[in-house]
């Protein structure tokens, strides 16, 4: 594998663009005065992404699985049940969810894109992200799309990553290649994500762009199989969003041998994009909301995976284990209290805790007991801005690892006035 630049316009035959068109003014009753007499709307942050193939794409989607779904989500859902779209439309600054006219703004988005591009509308996934429950300014966006339309270019992907940003603090976005079937294949990803997360699917807003020549099947195949070992091993604040979503686009334009089998070349292109979802997964979590620093927890020689990553994600995803973070607090009694409730199999008894850092490592428990360590130096380790909590089971052969963040006072700070 080989990174790039370019993020979802590294793949060939990939454009993508983002701009700023207000979605935040206003309350979308439609009364929007036009671009040209509100210059303040070309200022600001980007709010509206487009990606575009130049062929017919292949698809693959995963969604939330909270009951309350947002309205983007199912209009996805009926234009991918033939497993094809050619591009993807999103914005920031409103969830389009449980708000009035919903499902008719997330089909005019679509409609919106398709005439700006000369598609169709049923070609597009659409996204949203942002507020819940109050009216997208749709109004907004009618005048956005042509804009962005006209932006779409090989250059565009930071302008799309940065328009999909809410609380994120950096944008995530990356591209790598690799050899399938003697041809250059290309992964080209963006993603949202910093509260609101407890992922139950795959991820808060993640788009992936490809020109692997593959089946809808294998695609789909290899995205139920990566997510779980992946986004769904981030967790932020316990809350699982109305609007996550994750979808690949595959063109097919680098000619490589069709995917059509789970062969050398399926490995290939699978082990790519777990490459890319990881990557991803890790720096959702690094940029938590109030984020001050990475929590990974792995836990090692369980009985079956499974247990292993229950317990790893109730340690990351508990409230008292990330405020000790925060305060650099070596509180291990915290990590198998977590382990406890977990509902997990294990034994206590037989549990090391250590605590590891680019810096070093101390161990903290051993066989279920406290031990004597440097508590200066354990500070220091968990003062580093990824603190890694090694869990060994001393049970069976099985691991898996979790991301989390630090719990910190600006996260209050931002989720207590976030809607106003």
């Amino acid at each position: 594998m080989k990174m790039l630049p370019g993020g979802v316009t590294a793949p060939k035959g990939f454009q993508a663009s983002g701009v700023h068109c207000g979605v935040k003014k206003g309350k979308g009753d439609g009364n929007q005065p036009p671009m040209s007499k509100m210059p303040e709307v070309l200022e600001g942050k980007k709010d509206l992404a487009l990606i575009l193939s130049e062929r017919e794409c292949t698809a693959a989607a995963v969604y939330t699985l909270n009951r309350v779904k947002a309205a983007p989500l199912y209009v996805t859902m009926d234009h991918l049940e033939n497993g094809e779209a050619q591009g993807i439309v999103a914005n920031s600054g409103n969830a389009n969810a449980c708000a009035p006219n919903s499902h008719e703004h997330a089909e005019r988005m679509c409609e919106l894109a398709a005439a700006a591009t000369g598609l169709k509308a049923s070609d597009f996934v659409v996204a949203s992200t942002g507020v819940i429950g109050q009216e997208l300014n749709i109004a907004a966006i009618e005048q956005g799309l042509p804009q962005a339309a006209a932006q779409l270019s090989k250059d565009g992907s930071d302008a799309a990553a940065n328009a999909i940003m809410t609380t994120d603090t950096v944008k995530k976005e990356l591209a790598v290649s690799c050899m399938v079937g003697g041809k250059t294949v290309t992964i080209g990803a963006i993603a949202k994500g910093s509260g609101m997360i407890h992922p139950n699917m795959g991820t808060m807003l993640c788009f992936v762009t490809t020109d692997c020549a593959v089946t809808q099947e294998m695609l789909s195949d290899a995205l139920h199989e990566i997510v779980p070992r992946t986004f769904n091993r981030v967790t932020i604040d316990g809350d699982t969003s109305t609007n996550d979503m994750c979808v690949v686009l595959a063109n097919g334009m680098a000619e490589n041998p069709l995917i059509e089998w789970k062969d050398d070349n399926y490995t290939v292109f699978y082990k790519t994009l777990y490459s890319v979802f990881e990557q991803l997964a890790r720096s959702i979590a690094a940029d938590g909301e109030g984020a001050s620093k990475l929590i990974t927890c792995t836990v090692r020689n369980a009985r079956s995976e499974e247990s292993a990553e229950r317990l790893s994600k109730s340690v990351v995803g508990s409230s008292l284990v990330k405020a000790a973070m925060f305060g650099s607090d070596a509180n291990w009694g915290r990590v198998l209290c977590a382990m406890g409730y977990s509902k997990a199999p294990f034994r206590p008894e037989f549990v090391d805790v250590k605590f590891r850092s680019v810096v070093g490592e101390v161990l903290v428990c051993r066989q279920g007991a406290g031990v004597d360590f440097d508590e200066e130096q354990a500070t220091t380790i968990l003062s580093q801005d990824e603190v890694v909590i090694d869990v060994d089971l001393h049970e069976g052969d099985q691991q898996a690892t979790c991301w989390g963040c630090d719990l910190t006072y600006d996260y209050v700070k931002i989720n207590g006035d976030y809607r106003t």
